[in-house]
């Protein structure tokens, strides 16, 4: 079974991109083939300018370090790490110099500074979405891709991180990718993708 067919998307570099369409639609699995995270069955995928479609599962490792950040909307932080550790630690094991000051100052501006030292557990929601922002802005990514990332989140705090990560996102010049079933948060990007039944149903503002 295809839960992608036939898709053409080409998204050019500092692009805001937000991917809409009912659950079923293949916006994850989209999601999950560009980040490299799932292989496509076929066709050809060029991000960053790595031929992933190329690439086996090492070598798509190493290609999303340091190229793509993450944000997912379940965080996905290690519990037993703190805040400063779950930032660095991904920029330590690809071998970046001075992860712990990067991180350090990535979490301040996330508004995290006094944070540094706790545990997920003791963060709030929008405190530990604000982690997953920084340590996926940390190494300064070029392309950043965010599923759902106020999915977790009331409204208040939704909005706020919404405001960060597009202002880390200003700061650093990447391209941003959301998932989201919000209309007004796809609105606030430049380009948005409806996708319905694994295909492109319409294009906007590309």
């Amino acid at each position: 079974m295809h839960i992608l067919r036939g898709i053409d998307l080409t998204v050019d570099q500092g692009q805001t991109v937000a991917l809409l369409g009912p659950s079923g639609s293949g916006k994850s699995s989209l999601m999950a083939v560009l980040s490299g995270l799932e292989r496509a069955s076929s066709g050809g995928l060029t991000v960053a300018g790595a031929d992933f479609a190329a690439l086996d599962e090492d070598g798509l490792a190493q290609a999303r370090r340091g190229r793509i950040g993450i944000v997912l909307q379940a965080f996905h932080l290690l519990p037993t790490m703190t805040a400063l550790e779950n930032v660095a630690t991904p920029m330590e094991l690809a071998g970046m110099p001075g992860a712990e000051e990067r991180a350090a100052a990535e979490l301040e501006a996330v508004g995290l500074g006094h944070r540094l030292s706790h545990y997920p557990a003791q963060l709030s929601g929008g405190e530990q979405q604000r982690v997953a922002i920084a340590r996926a802005t940390a190494p300064r990514p070029s392309l950043i891709f965010a599923d759902e990332p106020t999915g977790n989140l009331d409204a208040a705090t939704g909005a706020g991180i919404v405001e960060l990560l597009f202002a880390r996102r200003e700061e650093t010049g990447a391209t941003l990718l959301i998932i989201t079933h919000d209309a007004e948060l796809a609105a606030r990007c430049e380009r948005i993708v409806t996708l319905a039944d694994g295909r492109i149903a319409s294009d906007c503002g590309g």
